[in-house]
C-alpha cells in the first residue's frame, strides 16, 4: 500500500466532515452515516478511496454500508482485506 492506510482514511473522513458543514473531529466508534452527519454521496467517495487507494475489494454482494459507518469500522474492514 502506498500510503498509511490509518493516515489516508482519517484524512478523507475530515475532509468528507468538513464539506457536509461538520466539524472535522470525530470518534473512533462515532457513527458517520447513520448519524446523519455524511450522506450517500461521501459514503460514495469513501468507498472509492477505500477501493482506489487501499485495494479494498468490496465487490462482496453481502457487504452493508453499516461496515463503514465508523472509522473503527473501516479499521477493521482494511485490517481484514490487508489480511486476506
Amino acid at each position: 500500500m502506498p500510503q498509511d492506510p490509518e493516515k489516508l482514511i482519517r484524512t478523507a473522513i475530515s475532509e468528507l466532515l468538513v464539506e457536509a458543514g461538520q466539524s472535522p473531529d470525530f470518534d473512533e466508534a462515532e457513527s458517520l452515516f447513520d448519524s446523519g452527519k455524511l450522506d450517500s454521496i461521501a459514503a460514495v467517495t469513501l468507498l472509492t478511496i477505500l477501493e482506489g487507494e487501499l485495494g479494498i475489494d468490496l465487490s462482496d454482494p453481502d457487504f452493508e454500508v453499516e461496515e463503514i459507518d465508523t472509522f473503527a469500522a473501516i479499521m477493521e474492514l482494511a485490517s481484514e482485506q490487508a489480511a486476506a
